[in-house]
């Protein structure tokens, strides 16, 4: 990543950068930019996650280091790291409530503030990836990312759906944001696109199938793939552990393997 106007800010060490939408909530973002951010850890990447998701932080629970603090350092805030290795790192308001259960009751201009503090002052070191899970729709918060995003060129976004109609038509405003902000997609993820029962693996479209592929193919972008609800998943999410790593045999382990592996290789390629 190229410092802006030539000096050394804090976002230089960082190749390549890309956000997680959804025009709806509760679509699993979080969960998506959690395993997107194992998946490519496992490899061989080193990763950041910037949750700018202000009023409902969870990135820290899912990598159970919720109760961990942020320090200061000459260059501004030091990330979280969740192992010793610190290959993934993470900043969040989460880590800076003073109690897990307080609500962050701001106007628009405190939170665009602490988003543009969040890119400017967290010193993230060396990164090849740096995700950024963002909350639901395209207001403020997400028109301050982009914009304090824009001189460090992300690499695009990755739009996340369930498969039913309510869904697929907000995240087709949020294609229009995409597009009106020069964002470029990187494709779209259904989320929840089935349930695989943990008996007979057997998989029950429950929320319906096809709205995520049938939208990517509508708006001319890459379909990513499908992601079932899967009881592991959320076990995994729940007790902050490495699904990536310890359930491969899983539903959803080659999905998510796979989406980490389509931005791996469209990475890989030289630019036009």
């Amino acid at each position: 990543m190229e410092a802006v106007a030539g000096e050394r800010s804090n976002l230089s060490g960082v190749r390549h950068i890309l956000l997680v939408l959804s025009g709806k909530g509760g679509v699993g973002k979080s969960t998506i930019s959690t395993e997107l951010a194992l998946s490519l850890r496992h490899s061989g990447k080193k990763v950041g996650i910037l949750d700018v998701d202000l009023c409902g932080p969870s990135i820290p629970r899912m990598f159970r280091v919720q109760d961990n603090d942020v320090h200061q350092c000459d260059s501004g805030w030091v990330p979280v790291f969740v192992d010793q290795d610190k290959s993934i790192s993470l900043m969040s308001i989460g880590f800076l409530l003073e109690k897990p259960d307080d609500a962050v009751v701001w106007r628009g201009p405190k939170k665009n503030a602490l988003i543009k503090q969040f890119v400017a002052d967290v010193a993230w070191g060396d990164l090849d990836f740096l995700i950024v899970d963002t909350p639901p729709g395209t207001s403020d918060e997400h028109i301050s990312t982009v914009e304090a995003l824009r001189p460090y060129k992300p690499l695009g976004a990755i739009l996340v759906t369930t498969p039913q109609a309510v869904a697929v038509g907000d995240v087709r405003r949020e294609l229009t944001f995409c597009k009106k902000t020069g964002l470029r997609v990187l494709g779209i993820v259904e989320n929840m696109s089935g349930f695989v029962c943990p008996h007979c693996s057997e998989c029950t479209n429950i929320f319906s199938k096809g709205g995520g592929e049938e939208l990517a193919k509508h708006a001319g972008v890459p379909f990513l793939g499908c992601v079932p609800l899967d009881p592991q998943l959320s076990q995994s999410l729940e007790e902050g552990r490495d699904f990536i790593r310890e359930f491969p045999k899983s539903a959803a382990f080659p999905a998510l393997a796979h989406i980490a592996q389509q931005i791996l290789d469209g990475t890989s390629q030289p630019s036009s």
